[in-house]
């Protein structure tokens, strides 16, 4: 029997199911290593935007069976809703069992308030041009799935693997300028409003760093992505880590038998009523 890692929260955000660019199987092992209390899900988990029937793989149903198994096991998971999911925004404020579906979260993590949310709403072409937003979006996951085919003949030539939109994030000044900008509107917010943490996803830059200015401090913490750095958010001893799945992957944990034969009706039977949330 493989050792599973007891997590108290674990954050991941911006998965993009149904997507080229998303890696299920790398989140399915991450998954399958943990026992979270809680599992924290931080928006564009399923990509609706980019959704189609002809692409959604056996390793992205896998994870929806997955984090569905935390739930009916006692995990409490919180899906909060990013911009590419949008439209489980009709669902706020709603629980399925162990599941709820809310806009964004607070925390109280050992007398620290924690501000948890997507982070599209600082996003202005979101808010004005949500067509371009989406345009931008297809664009991406073209890059995505060309930089997919890149890194297998690299692979196979015995090369590193290489990150053309990682290469373009850092060398075109507007999204370092972007970046930078979310950033410090996250944590100005956080300052003012006295959130000690603020959780980010959204623009797929991990990061965990004490933000300091005239105002005040706060630890501003972003969960990454699964499209291109793998990267998670864990809480345990009053301390959050940032986990990186190239480095910190262990050996392969595979899905359990009972998730890899569970039916759909099995997978709804493992859900119970919807109430609303109090």
């Amino acid at each position: 029997m493989k050792f599973k890692r007891k997590v108290e929260i674990v954050v991941i955000s911006d998965v993009h199911l149904g997507t080229y660019g998303c890696h299920a199987k790398q989140l399915l092992t991450y998954l399958n290593s943990i026992e979270p209390k809680h599992l924290i899900l931080n928006g564009d988990i399923i990509d609706v935007w980019q959704f189609s029937k002809r692409y959604f793989p056996k390793s992205h149903m896998q994870v929806i069976k997955k984090i569905v198994s935390f739930a009916a096991k006692g995990t409490k998971v919180t899906y909060i809703t990013g911009n590419h999911d949008e439209m489980l925004r009709k669902f706020t404020d709603t629980e399925i069992g162990n599941i709820a579906v809310v806009n964004k979260l607070v925390l109280e993590l050992d007398d620290k308030k924690a501000w948890i949310f997507h982070g599209d709403v600082f996003d202005a072409s979101i808010q004005n041009a949500k067509w371009l937003a989406k345009l931008g979006g297809y664009g991406y996951d073209l890059l995505i799935l060309i930089n997919r085919f890149t890194n297998w003949v690299l692979v196979n030539l015995g090369k590193e693997r290489y990150s053309l939109s990682k290469r373009i994030k850092n060398s075109v000044k507007s999204a370092v300028k972007y970046i930078s900008n979310f950033e410090k509107t996250a944590t100005d917010l956080a300052i003012e409003n006295g959130y000690y943490y603020v959780i980010c996803g959204h623009i797929h830059q991990p990061k965990n760093e004490i933000i300091e200015t005239k105002k005040g401090k706060t630890h501003y913490l972003n969960s990454g992505d699964w499209v291109e750095n793998f990267t998670a958010l864990e809480y345990q001893f009053k301390r959050w880590k940032l986990y990186k799945y190239s480095e910190d992957k262990l050996s392969a944990f595979y899905a359990d038998e009972e998730i890899k034969e569970m039916t759909e009706a099995e997978l709804i039977a493992a859900i119970t009523v919807m109430k609303p949330l109090k």
